[in-house]
């Protein structure tokens, strides 16, 4: 008998190669990146190295400003201006309700109720970011005129004694008074409240309001169960793109207030612009900034939600 021989083994498989990518595809990202943070670096950045440094300066404008690291500006500065920090704090918290008060209705209205009138709602949402921010709060300023057809409704209805006896308004006058700046702060800011709101309403599926609904839950408990909890991200972002800018801003308080109505905006802009004292201004800027930094970090964390718009 002749031996038959043995087949050959099988050659083990060879796992294919791995390619690497090349150096050039690994800094495509890095690459796509670098607008933004050059953009940031000259606009964000620079800007904020250069206030730091104004803010420890010592001088005058004939002299000259040199940076002497005298921090006490910052102190001065802010014993001397806490009415106006309050103040400023005060308008904000207020426009930021009163825009959360009336957004959070009308955005429920689009995103739930508006079918087919939904695109045109929001555009009349945004219809006044066409027109100059300093336009609208002079037209505020004719709408709340003394003698005018606005305030002659409110002191009949017995609202402006209601505005009085809080403190807000003095007599039958609303210009010039803190409800006048309120007022224009909440109109202002009032779509930075609404679009958000808007998005995070949008994106609730309307079966989990027919379920408890079959679970025989009434349409405020529905609302308080489960609308509003799923819509907190919109409601935390709304308020932060209200709050934050409010806070800082200067023009309602100049053309619809007085000066017992001055915010830390105002004072920031007259020392720039018509004090020249540059290091108190600049100290009064990063003064704000931490103060709403700290405030806005408490309020994510009390809120419960990170998971921003």
């Amino acid at each position: 008998m002749t031996a038959v021989a043995a087949p050959p083994e099988a050659a083990a498989p060879t796992e294919p190669p791995v390619h690497k990518p090349s150096v050039r595809k690994r800094l495509v990202p890095y690459w796509l990146l670098l607008p933004g943070i050059l953009w940031l670096l000259v606009f964000f950045v620079l800007p904020m190295v250069y206030q730091a440094s104004t803010s420890v300066q010592t001088g005058s404008l004939e002299e000259g400003f040199k940076v002497t690291w005298h921090f006490q500006t910052y102190w001065d500065a802010l014993t001397e201006y806490v009415p106006q920090f309050l103040r400023s704090l005060l308008y904000a918290g207020t426009a930021t309700v009163l825009c959360l008060l009336l957004g959070y209705p009308l955005a429920y209205l689009i995103a739930f109720k508006a079918g087919r009138w939904r695109n045109l709602l929001l555009v009349l949402v945004i219809a006044p970011f066409f027109t100059s921010f300093l336009i609208r709060t002079l037209a505020w300023k004719t709408i709340l005129a003394d003698g005018g057809p606005v305030v002659a409704v409110l002191g009949k209805v017995g609202f402006l004694d209601v505005t009085s006896w809080l403190g807000v308004t003095e007599g039958d006058r609303v210009l010039a008074t803190p409800l006048a700046v309120v007022c224009g702060l909440t109109y202002n800011f009032l779509p930075f409240m609404i679009l958000p709101l808007y998005t995070s309403l949008e994106r609730i599926d309307t079966r989990l309001h027919e379920a408890a609904g079959d679970l025989y839950a009434r349409p405020a408990t529905v609302f308080r169960k489960v609308t509003f909890p799923l819509s907190m991200p919109g409601v935390v972002s709304g308020t932060l793109l209200t709050f934050i800018p409010a806070s800082g801003d200067y023009v309602n308080a100049e053309l619809l207030g007085s000066a017992d109505t001055r915010m830390i905006g105002n004072v920031i802009q007259s020392q720039y612009l018509r004090i020249l004292d540059y290091p108190t201004a600049a100290a009064l800027s990063f003064i704000l900034m931490a103060i709403v930094l700290i405030m806005v970090t408490i309020y994510i964390r009390r809120a419960g939600t990170e998971d921003l718009v």
